[in-house]
């Protein structure tokens, strides 16, 4: 039997393609309001789909004036999003380059109350002068650095989550105590890039600990996945590469003590969708025309919704992938003919899901709310 795939779904802007903008059916007005995410994250959310990203950087993108330029904090932009949906993770991506981690906590946190228990973070590093320029710094680490840092960065993070324990509210009304001191854990980290004392000042959230997501576009972030992610999305052109790469992470979860089956792996997925193959490659040569060819992926398709309906179907009964992370060439048409057309196909296939179960975006997954790391201490007579 096809083991039930997860699909999550980019929703940056008017969609992966820098030309896309211009398309008759964008809405480049409303790109910079609440609106527009909210409709494209309710537009996922009917095609029961885990849950939808949302990019961020420190950085323009690009000097073009052909392109879209500027962006909203995406954090903050799915925290509006969250009280205007009920069932569908929201991913916002959060570096951890000129960043603190105790705010990165925080704010994660928060996104995981408003949302009732459907946050997740994509982890992102900064890599350019000119992110530096804009915190005062005058030089970049190098990969190795900044993505030792992240790893660090999350160390920090999860640890402040766990920092109160579950049950640290207590809000006994007759003594007048909201919580209960012992409860609450200073983290005292130290590290080579961070000294946190913690402990944080947002309880617990709903699922203990967010999902951690990891694009492993290069190996120091595969190895930041392995060790640490909850999610890793993997740029595989086949599905051959894409075994090699899934058995890549597992020999490399056995090696730091994780269990494979508690990590997802998401083939990354650019897509471009007409009725045609014909019509597909010609609204993609119109949007190079526009805003410039795509930078090469690994895996592309243009053409039909059926035919991507097979080719995700056929990953499926492969075993390789446990889902696929899909970036719409355009919003929100891409995204409308995938809900509306690809997911009943692979609904009907029994591919993926038809309804959710469970409220919250680790029930997606089928993860286990984590036990706090500090109860589990102090049951076993640690402090």
């Amino acid at each position: 039997m096809t083991k039930s795939l997860h699909i999550g779904i980019s929703i940056d802007g008017a969609g992966q393609h820098p030309g896309a903008w211009r398309d008759p059916r964008a809405r480049p007005e409303r790109l910079f309001t609440a609106e527009h995410t909210v409709e494209l994250a309710r537009l996922a959310e009917r095609g029961v789909l885990d849950y939808v990203s949302l990019d961020d950087s420190f950085r323009l993108r690009t000097d073009r004036t052909d392109h879209v330029r500027g962006q909203l904090d995406a954090l903050l932009t799915l925290a509006r999003v969250a009280p205007q949906t009920a069932s569908i993770g929201l991913v916002p991506t959060v570096t951890t380059t000129h960043t603190e981690p105790f705010h990165v906590s925080k704010n994660l946190a928060t996104l995981d109350f408003v949302s009732l228990g459907r946050a997740g973070w994509l982890v992102d590093v900064s890599t350019t002068e000119a992110e530096a320029f804009h915190f005062g710094r005058r030089t970049v680490a190098g990969p190795a650095d900044l993505y030792a840092e992240a790893g660090e960065a999350i160390d920090v993070v999860s640890q402040l989550w766990d920092s109160w324990e579950d049950d640290a509210v207590i809000r006994d009304i007759g003594t007048g105590r909201y919580i209960d001191r012992d409860k609450l854990h200073v983290t005292n980290f130290e590290g080579k890039y961070f000294s946190v004392r913690g402990p944080s000042i947002t309880p617990r959230s709903p699922q203990g600990q967010p999902i951690v997501v990891v694009d492993a576009v290069n190996e120091l972030a595969l190895e930041v996945g392995i060790e640490r992610a909850d999610v890793i999305l993997i740029h595989a052109a086949s599905i051959t590469d894409a075994a090699a790469t899934r058995e890549r992470i597992r020999r490399g979860l056995v090696g730091v003590a994780r269990a494979p089956d508690d990590v997802a792996v998401l083939a990354v997925i650019d897509v471009q969708l007409a009725d045609t193959n014909e019509a597909a490659a010609a609204m993609r040569a119109q949007l190079d025309a526009w805003g410039g060819r795509l930078p090469a992926s690994a895996l592309e398709h243009i053409g039909t919704s059926q035919a991507l309906a097979d080719l995700l179907e056929a990953w499926a009964a492969a075993g390789v992938v446990d889902g696929f992370h899909v970036r719409p060439a355009t919003l929100p048409d891409t995204l409308e003919r995938f809900v509306d057309d690809v997911v009943p196909v692979l609904q009907q296939r029994g591919v993926v899901r038809t309804e959710y179960v469970g409220t919250t975006l680790r029930d997606h997954f089928g993860l286990e709310r984590p036990a706090n790391r500090y109860a589990t201490t102090r049951a076993h007579g640690g402090t």
